[in-house]
């Protein structure tokens, strides 16, 4: 069980600490204890052996607590998206069978008041802060666990749902524990990392990545409530953090708002996935860290592929994990030579280290293992070398007159441009070339649509030039920095056609 390692860092050096936050340090044995008496309140909420615990919080000690609280009782973490509304909110909870739900204040003040009457009518045990929640449990009897297989279930994670309904991935503890080890041998973790986490821990990168890397090292962990670009670094010198997890347009957006080296700090690696070269090129180039580039997601293992200390490629996604198996393959599911694009296909060498499958969806979850292998909806080819390239989504790959463009290249390329502060390129439907390309753009101040086409003229080829250009306020992303592509896939008058020099006529 994940929390047997807690038990034993505890063991063996009880004081060393854990969990870090900008306002106190927490020893392995301090969260050892409130997790056992967590465990106890949960107890008295009926919650026992494979019940389930929806969490609706932000970043803290307090989180990770009641997360090890839940899996003490034996029971299974449901880490629900704490920005839900509405009827993203109402479906996730009704679709995870809670009992019992673990909130935030901010949370509880609002958004309990969208759960509908019977959900409302859950028990709810509420986080007011970290130093709250600590002496809440104060007084309560330390529970002893709860022992189940290692191929219990142990969370739920919701994909995150950028088109249509979320499924819920049930994972085990063997898969987080597998995980961990890799990561560790991966960037050769010691006692003495401290790995910084921004991203939001109901997110399987801080999970796997983070929490299970430092319960297995018995390292430190620095917790941070979301990513700031400004004050990135002083957090990080202020924590002394030797590492952090990133996903996403996080480097992105820290190459384009750090002008300049920036080296006074103790940070060697960044573990994650989703950085252009270029971005990869410059933080290493100005930051001196090092870009450990990995293909994953929440349904295998949380991280597939890696670039090692040892084993290194720069582009690449780096080379399957030892306890993986992953192919490239056709529409018919038979491998591609090496260079030849296909899609990603996962399998365990090892027993329960993906998935066990998608709640309440049989049907989802065998279409997605078809032929053996856990398919994963991506793009990408393998080199001679067995270094993955990943190409992008499938679903999201723009396809312009029988090119098939990515739109993180123009991505990558735009964010170069001065005036822009961030993007999204989108494909829209044409009856000519059967997509078209769309740029969304957020400016520092007023520009003129044809000077970005004139800008990226200069750097990408004539079939990469996006057609119609939008200025908005925001780019629509996921809490883990994945851009919402479909919420911006429409042509209307707040959208300019360079081709005809006009909005775009409704």
């Amino acid at each position: 069980m994940i929390t047997d390692l807690l038990a034993r860092q505890a063991a063996e050096r009880p004081e060393a600490p854990f969990i870090v936050t900008l306002e106190r340090e927490y020893s392995y044995a301090a969260i050892q204890t409130a997790a056992r008496r967590f465990a106890t309140r949960l107890a008295g909420q009926g919650i026992g052996q494979g019940d389930h615990v929806a969490m609706l919080a932000g970043n803290g000690a307090a989180f990770v607590i009641a997360w090890l609280g839940i899996g003490l009782r034996g029971a299974v973490a449901v880490t629900l998206n704490n920005q839900l509304i509405a009827d993203g909110l109402r479906y996730s909870v009704d679709q995870c069978d809670a009992r019992v739900l673990v909130v935030d204040r901010e949370w509880e003040d609002s958004r309990a008041v969208q759960l509908d009457a019977r959900q409302a009518a859950l028990p709810r045990l509420l986080i007011d802060s970290d130093e709250a929640f600590l002496n809440s449990l104060d007084g309560l009897a330390e529970a002893e666990p709860v022992v189940v297989p290692a191929s219990a279930p142990c969370t739920i994670m919701y994909t995150s749902g950028t088109t249509g309904l979320p499924k819920g991935v049930v994972n085990c503890h063997t898969a987080y524990m597998a995980t961990g080890r890799a990561t560790v041998q991966a960037l050769r973790l010691t006692r003495n990392d401290r790995v910084l986490v921004f991203l939001p821990l109901f997110h399987v990168n801080p999970q796997m990545y983070g929490v299970m890397s430092v319960l297995t090292a018995g390292a430190a962990l620095l917790l941070l409530p979301r990513f700031s670009a400004s004050s990135f670094f002083d957090d990080a010198i202020r924590l002394r953090a030797t590492g952090c997890t990133f996903v996403g347009t996080v480097l992105s957006i820290l190459v384009a708002r750090q002008e300049g080296e920036r080296r006074d700090h103790g940070i060697r690696f960044f573990f994650g996935g989703g950085a252009p070269r270029p971005v990869w090129q410059a933080v290493e180039a100005r930051f001196g860290i090092r870009v450990h580039e990995a293909y994953g997601m929440t349904e295998v293992g949380g991280w597939a592929t890696a670039n090692t200390v040892d084993d290194h490629r720069f582009g690449s996604c780096g080379k399957p994990r030892p306890d993986l198996e992953l192919r490239i393959v056709d529409a018919d599911d038979r491998p591609v030579p090496a260079g030849q694009p296909g899609e990603i296909v996962v399998r365990p060498r090892d027993p329960d280290t993906i998935l066990l499958g998608y709640y309440k969806k049989p049907e989802q979850m065998l279409e997605a293992s078809r032929n053996l292998w856990f398919h994963s909806g991506d793009l990408g080819c393998l080199d001679e070398s067995g270094f993955l390239y990943y190409l992008g989504r499938q679903k999201e790959l723009i396809r312009k007159s029988g090119e098939m463009i990515s739109p993180v290249e123009i991505e990558t390329t735009l964010r170069r441009m001065c005036s822009v502060c961030d993007c999204a390129v989108v494909a829209v439907p044409d009856p000519v070339t059967g997509d078209e390309i769309k740029a969304v753009i957020v400016a520092q101040h007023t520009m003129d649509p044809a000077s970005v086409q004139a800008f990226l003229a200069e750097r990408l080829a004539r079939f990469m030039l996006p057609r119609y250009i939008e200025f908005v306020a925001a780019i629509p992303k996921t809490e883990t920095e994945k851009i919402q592509r479909n919420k911006l896939q429409y042509l209307d008058a707040r959208v300019h056609d360079l081709k005809s020099g006009q909005r775009v006529a409704t």
